[in-house]
């Protein structure tokens, strides 16, 4: 048991830390503007802060400039106002990444929130959304997140994203599906959708993203669905910076 006083640190509005993360499962946001959010990412807020949905009234031109995902509209709110933002996803990692001049595709159900400076469209890639331009962005993670260079191949559920880097093509493994053990598995759906059979193949340069889990985030998941199995180890990751045009990650 835990005594307050004595234990964990608490916070308030003039002591919470500053564009950075609370702890590794909380991140707060020093709002002084606008932001997009994803819808049910915003635990707690201070200051005077108010939350619109897209596409109305005045924030016409705003989602018209930096908001260019169709599909996605109806998940993300713009928060606006000044004060301090709490964002998290369910207990997953949590970390902030800067953009510099660049350009990131992200998991869909992974980003919970970035800066009017980036602009967001829609990925080829079903699932994913493309940030371009200049700014910070907040992401989620099933565990620690790893930065590798092409080329690779990676299990689609532990990529979280690319950056500079050309778009994925499908590699399948027709030794691995084949036969009676590749049947086998079709019948009884173990390993059917395995990174040993199927991987996103990248070449050229750039950076890849990887969570260091083969769950994925479930978008559709709501709080009482979680589970041990798909909640990340604790402990805060230790992730190196990226190389290239996308900037450091703010511990």
């Amino acid at each position: 048991m835990t005594t307050l006083g004595t234990g964990p640190t608490v916070f308030d509005a003039r002591t919470l830390p500053r564009d950075d993360n609370v702890n590794p499962y909380t991140f707060n946001v020093a709002l002084e503007g606008e932001w997009f959010v994803q819808k049910g990412k915003m635990i707690a807020y201070y200051g005077r802060i108010r939350f619109e949905a897209l596409g109305v009234g005045a924030l016409d031109r705003l989602v018209t400039d930096n908001f260019n995902s169709p599909l996605y509209l109806q998940d993300w709110i713009v928060a606006q106002g000044k004060g301090q933002l709490l964002l998290a996803d369910r207990g997953f990692d949590v970390n902030s990444y800067d953009l510099e001049t660049g350009n990131l595709t992200i998991r869909a159900g992974n980003l919970l929130a970035f800066q009017p400076g980036l602009d967001l469209k829609q990925s080829i890639v079903p699932g994913f959304v493309t940030l371009i331009g200049t700014g910070k962005f907040v992401a989620a993670s099933n565990g620690a997140v790893h930065f590798v260079e092409p080329p690779i191949r990676v299990d689609p559920d532990a990529l979280l994203g690319w950056a500079d880097c050309p778009t994925p093509c499908h590699h399948f493994d027709t030794k691995y599906m084949r036969g009676a053990l590749g049947m086998a598995r079709r019948i009884t759906g173990l390993g059917g959708a395995s990174g040993e059979e199927h991987q996103y193949d990248f070449v050229g340069a750039g950076t890849v993203l990887m969570q260091s889990s083969e769950i994925s985030i479930d978008p559709n998941l709501i709080p009482e669905q979680a589970t041990p199995e798909n909640q990340p180890p604790g402990g805060q990751p230790n992730i190196p910076g990226l190389p290239g045009r996308l900037g450091r990650l703010l511990q």
